[in-house]
């Protein structure tokens, strides 16, 4: 190879490279936060004020941590539905645990969460595997008994932001050069997680696993130890997003967290992943969750009903479901197509 050729052939590449991120679900994704947020603004100049972007930021993140967990599951052709009830429990246990030990050091309660969250992880991932059952049934069981604790546990009691430490609620209105610090810690579990599903065997064999689980089985992957990591990790991040809601939020009880489930698949689905499994990234479900609480935000903003606001999540579910279907077709027939022309 020449060396006049040779920048020829990196611009070449560098193009296809920067055609890819514009191709990307996630660019598109993310295009469609920038409009929202662009045209919001226009309407309501009030939208975007400091105090406007923070409670973006700070209504984003829950749901942002909690789509992180659920789209590892989802990748391996499953689904969690009862995170909002882990959400739930791990919240009430929280105020629980202040109330018990009012001096009880903050790490330990994250940690208490995180802990907690990957047990109930645990159970649904051990019921899925060894009884074959599909996740969807398994967890729909779950979310009820779970809940079913919580409201046992709960009854009519509330744990209120005024039974917490002074310092554990004022985690949630603390910045760092402006951003809140809940947002930064968002921002590092997403980081980490894409990371570990770039870089680490184990985290690409998920997508082998949600491709074809049998053909994964064969090639030697520890299948059911990898679906059972992933309801792990799922349920830890709910569980954390559990501490988180109580530090962000007035009040804790037995509904907390009630409907949380659907709205975390809607995010994670609409921001890249195929519901099938085998496909998406991380990336893309942390910019759905920010793309779905800025449009519930925008929309009211907006004055649009309450109603309208729930149909056009509605609507972005079964656009991006059916997209995924077009493109998945389409990347069959090229491959048919390039399979005959090299027989």
């Amino acid at each position: 190879m020449s060396q006049a050729t040779a920048p020829v052939i990196t611009e070449a590449r560098a193009g296809r490279t920067i055609g890819r991120i514009f191709l990307s679900r996630e660019f598109s994704v993310f295009a469609a936060l920038a409009l929202l947020i662009i045209v919001t603004e226009v309407v309501n100049p009030r939208f975007l004020s400091g105090q406007g972007v923070k409670d973006l930021l700070l209504n984003s993140t829950i749901f942002v941590v909690m789509a992180v967990g659920q789209a590892l599951v989802i990748i391996t052709k499953n689904v969690d539905l009862s995170v909002g009830s882990i959400l739930g429990l791990s919240a009430f246990g929280t105020g629980s645990l202040f109330a018990a030990f009012p001096s009880i050091p903050l790490p330990l309660v994250f940690l208490i969460g995180l802990v907690f969250g990957a047990v109930l992880g645990a159970i649904n991932g051990f019921i899925v595997t060894l009884a074959g059952v599909p996740a969807l049934v398994i967890t729909l069981g779950t979310l009820y008994i779970y809940r079913g604790i919580n409201n046992a546990w709960a009854g009519s009691k509330q744990y209120f932001i005024g039974n917490e430490p002074l310092e554990f609620g004022n985690l949630s209105v603390q910045t760092l050069l402006g951003v809140p610090l809940f947002a930064i810690a968002a921002l590092i579990i997403v980081v980490i997680v894409a990371v570990y599903m770039f870089a680490a065997r184990s985290g690409r064999d998920l997508y082998a696993i949600g491709s074809d689980t049998d053909a994964a089985r064969l090639f030697g992957i520890k299948v059911n130890a990898r679906i059972v990591g992933a309801f792990v990790a799922c349920g830890a991040l709910s569980g954390l997003a559990g501490v988180l809601y109580t530090s962000r939020f007035n009040s804790v009880g037995a509904d907390t967290g009630t409907g949380f489930e659907l709205q975390i698949v809607a995010a994670v689905v609409v921001g890249g992943v195929a519901i099938f499994g085998g496909s998406g990234t991380v990336t893309g479900a942390a910019i759905g969750a920010v793309l779905l609480t800025t449009m519930t935000g925008a929309l009211a903003a907006l004055n649009v009903n309450k109603f309208w606001q729930q149909a056009i999540v509605g609507v972005l579910i079964i656009a991006a479901i059916l997209l995924d279907r077009i493109l998945s077709l389409r990347t069959a027939r090229k491959l048919r197509v390039s399979e005959a022309r090299n027989v």
